[in-house]
């Protein structure tokens, strides 16, 4: 029997249950993966919230989960890159989510190969954060070998992954993280550390190629004043407002989540490689996920990534 955490209408923790489901057949272009991990992230309960409901809508159930890791089961017409048993990793459909259960309906151009010698727990986290921190440094900010990014919120999962990808690249790195990360900060090749609680930002001379804003929390004078002139702003929180403010202003790029094949191919190299690996901070089974997301939702720091395996840990 397949199950899945989902929720019958928008609001708190408490609407979430683990629940029997059928799964659908896959379309065209589709996959449908059997889930062996999947990682949690913020958008899930802020989804489960309503915050997106202009997207997600009004049909409930609704199911879970963004970010997984798992086995082939089926492909729909049209889907050249898998075939059944490939082991992948990925993203579930924006509007359906459904990673954090048994099974789920992906879309081909979401998902990647795993690497041989990547674990499924450590493929499940790969997918926002690696995705995200792509397309921000890569497709918006176009940085190359010797440029330099400050990454503000350089340990949280999105800011870990963009601090391996720029090193990867040539790209040279600082940034702001709490006091006990800083030296996991430095082991990754972070140049310059700076504790987030108590160093003021106004007062760093170094100007940069483009600041990336994984932790939300700067102005836009802070930010703006830490480039270099034709440097890049990059903003993980898009708004009306800011959309409006990005197209007079040309240093101010807002980053979505936003998948395709060939970018899951590079992480899925690049994880292969050695060159990315992001912190677990603590594996459950799926019956204790509602656990979880609230205790995160209220505020629990783990330290690394918040992983649910199908089969317990």
């Amino acid at each position: 029997m397949m199950k899945r955490l989902e929720y019958q209408q928008y609001g708190g923790p408490q609407v979430m249950r683990v629940a029997p489901f059928t799964l659908d057949v896959p379309g065209k272009g589709q996959v449908a993966v059997r889930v062996t991990s999947a990682a949690i992230n913020p958008i899930d309960w802020k989804m489960r919230q309503g915050d997106m409901k202009i997207v997600t809508g009004k049909r409930f159930p609704r199911a879970m989960g963004m970010d997984l890791a798992g086995t082939v089961l089926a492909v729909g017409p049209g889907v050249t890159r898998f075939q059944v048993g490939d082991e992948v990793f990925g993203q579930s459909r924006f509007k359906e989510c459904g990673a954090l259960g048994t099974a789920v309906i992906a879309n081909e151009n979401a998902l990647a190969r795993k690497p041989a010698g990547l674990d499924f727990d450590q493929a499940a986290c790969l997918g926002s954060p690696g995705i995200t921190a792509w397309n921000a440094l890569f497709d918006k900010a176009g940085l190359t070998a010797g440029q330099q990014v400050f990454i503000n919120g350089c340990m949280g999962a999105v800011g870990e992954a963009a601090v391996q990808l720029a090193r990867s690249a040539g790209v040279r790195v600082a940034g702001t993280c709490s006091e006990a990360d800083m030296e996991r900060a430095r082991a990754l090749g972070v140049e310059q550390v700076y504790d987030y609680r108590r160093t003021d930002l106004t007062g760093i001379a170094t100007r940069y190629d483009a600041v990336f804003d994984t932790a939300a929390n700067l102005t836009g004078a802070v930010g703006f004043g830490l480039l270099k002139p034709g440097g890049v702003l990059l903003d993980l929180h898009p708004t009306p407002g800011k959309f409006l403010r990005a197209v007079f202003n040309r240093q101010l790029k807002l980053v979505l989540c936003t998948p395709r094949a060939e970018l899951l191919d590079q992480l899925a190299r690049k994880a292969g490689d050695g060159a990315l690996r992001l912190t677990i901070g603590k594996v459950a089974p799926l019956d204790d996920a509602i656990a979880m997301i609230t205790a995160l939702e209220q505020g629990q720091r783990l330290g690394g990534k918040a992983v649910i395996r199908m089969d317990g840990p």
